[in-house]
């Protein structure tokens, strides 16, 4: 009856390690896991040199046509024209300096999410104070068909209270 139990739960144990490793190869943990987190990261340095820049164009090529962003207090922007709109509006108003710190990054076949926080400081182009502002954000990326990782989804919020008479209910 022991040897029976012990039989058993080697046999639990190796079925458990094979399905990991399956696991892990649709999860892209295995050798390519390296190069899809390498690949975010360069998208990641691209992206935010383009923020950093004022560069719409790149910026752009780095989101799907399907991109949202969520910021805290304004509905959702939907949309690569729309992201890219209100992207051109920012910057045609203020100098951005961005910095990000990834805290953890997950891959999952072709999808991956990212959570970190970031700085913004924000000088307005016709004059006045900068802002600063810290906070966090959670970015989901698709892998292309030719193998690029893209942004669909960038969510943020900011360490700082909301500030106003209506800065509660987001209006």
């Amino acid at each position: 009856m022991v040897r029976t139990h012990r039989a058993l739960a080697a046999g639990i144990a190796i079925a458990s390690v094979a399905l990991g490793l399956i696991g892990c190869a649709s999860t892209g943990t295995t050798g390519s896991h390296a190069a899809d987190e390498a690949a975010i990261t360069e998208l990641n340095r691209r992206y935010l040199g383009a923020i950093n820049d004022g560069d719409i164009a790149t910026l752009s090529s780095l989101t799907t046509e399907g991109h949202i962003m969520i910021a805290p207090g304004r509905p959702p922007t939907v949309g690569k024209q729309a992201n890219d709109a209100a992207n051109g509006r920012a910057f045609q108003m203020f100098n951005i300096k961005e910095t990000w710190t990834p805290i953890e990054t997950v891959i999952s076949g072709d999808l991956a999410y990212q959570r970190g926080t970031f700085t913004v400081d924000a000088t307005p182009k016709a004059g006045g104070n900068p802002t600063h502002s810290t906070g966090t954000f959670l970015r989901i990326y698709r892998k292309q068909p030719d193998g690029a990782w893209r942004m669909v989804r960038d969510m943020f919020n900011s360490d700082q209270p909301p500030k106003g008479p209506n800065a509660l209910s987001g209006q």
